[in-house]
């Protein structure tokens, strides 16, 4: 394999949802969510570069203070993967046909969902743009699909407050 070219090392750097990862020169952290995503760059054909995205978010039933039925998080997983289903349209800047998969694991012990992501570029600052976007919908799309009426732990709850700071509400229904 060729080693990552200077310019698509540049646009990582000069981009503020990304941080390299200290132990290899072309995968790089997302640092703009709470949830863990990662892009590796390589070199492709024709000066192109090849984004490889992997965002894991929790299973619903991680993230809340009780129990979470499974017919009710099968249900949320089958919806955020058809959500997914969307990443692309308005969302990039380039034209890529991202064709997404999830897949439930488990991660450094948690049950997680998954999303895998691919696309080239031959233009790396817009590249590490579209990786950052595809990270922000999946981010998006799992607040999206948060149920109301449990009690959500980190980093969900942290979200859910800042979410409603943002909005100006404080969560107390009149």
């Amino acid at each position: 394999m060729s080693e990552l070219p200077d310019r698509a090392r540049r646009a990582f750097r000069r981009h503020d949802a990304f941080a390299a990862e200290s132990d290899a020169e072309d995968r790089f952290a997302a640092t703009a969510t709470p949830f863990e995503g990662t892009v590796a760059a390589e070199p492709g054909e024709g000066g192109e570069i090849r984004f490889e995205i992997v965002v894991r978010v929790p299973m619903l039933d991680e993230v809340t203070e009780s129990d979470v039925a499974p017919v009710v998080e099968e249900g949320w997983y089958e919806t955020f993967e058809r959500r997914l289903d969307g990443i692309g349209g308005g969302v990039l800047a380039g034209y890529h046909e991202l064709e997404p998969t999830v897949t439930e694991t488990v991660h450094e012990g948690t049950r997680t969902a998954e999303v895998r992501a691919g696309f080239t570029d031959i233009d790396p600052a817009r590249g590490v743009d579209d990786a950052a976007a595809v990270v922000d919908f999946v981010e998006g799309t799992f607040v999206q699909g948060v149920i109301p009426g449990y009690d959500y732990t980190e980093p969900v709850s942290s979200i859910l407050t800042e979410a409603r700071r943002a909005g100006g509400s404080d969560g107390i229904e009149q």
